[in-house]
């Protein structure tokens, strides 16, 4: 399957915006190695996130500085980037969410 990232809510492209340009082409660079695999199991900076409901909801690590979430849309063939922050902001925000 080959996904597309898609900032999906302005949130994650305005905090993209914000970071300084080496930042910004690391960020940009580990969302578009979605595209080929994103899905969690080859790579620990991917995880499924346990959350009520029924959608499917994943967290990237990149590098150590910043957390992206996402969904997988597989009829679409596209990845939605929902928020990106710093990994302390998504630890302070989601606390730890439960893995699957």
């Amino acid at each position: 399957m080959t996904c597309r990232p898609l900032p999906d809510k302005k949130r994650a492209q305005d905090f993209c915006d914000h970071l300084p340009d080496k930042s910004r082409v690391i960020v940009r660079d580990h969302l578009l190695r979605l595209a080929d695999d994103p899905y969690p199991g080859s790579g620990a900076d991917r995880e499924q996130l346990t959350i009520r409901g029924d959608d499917r909801y994943f967290r990237l690590h990149i590098g150590r500085s910043f957390t992206a979430f996402y969904t997988i849309h597989e009829r679409e063939g596209e990845v939605h980037v929902l928020d990106i922050m710093t990994t302390e902001q998504a630890h302070k925000k989601y606390g730890r969410l439960g893995r699957r």
